[in-house]
């Protein structure tokens, strides 16, 4: 009993059945200048692609993205027709190169 004890307490506690790695969506929203043409959401969950989340413009002016994530913070910004805009709701700032800034999400 003592060897499946020891088995159990050495597995990696991110295993891959871990509820850390499972994805859940979580919604986002961009309020940009109403002239905005495009607003696209970039991260350390998409490797900062500038164009693979692009938002969809809802009709009461506000942007929005639905994106799986995993458990935890993760760095994100808008870029508002290419140029970044930080999330004002976003509960973190730290400086993300070549961006300026980016946000912890909640």
């Amino acid at each position: 009993m003592t060897n499946t004890l020891n088995l159990v307490l050495e597995r990696p506690a991110l295993s891959p059945y871990s509820a850390n790695r499972m994805a859940e969506p979580v919604n986002f929203y961009c309020y940009a200048n109403p002239n905005a043409k495009s607003v696209r959401q970039v991260g350390d969950f998409n490797d900062w692609n500038i164009e693979s989340l692009p938002m969809e413009r809802r009709p009461d002016g506000w942007w929005f993205i639905q994106v799986p994530l995993t458990h935890g913070h993760h760095q994100y910004l808008f870029l508002v027709d290419g140029k970044p805009a930080v999330d004002p709701h976003a509960v973190g700032t730290v400086r993300i190169e070549p961006f300026g800034k980016a946000q912890s999400s909640p």
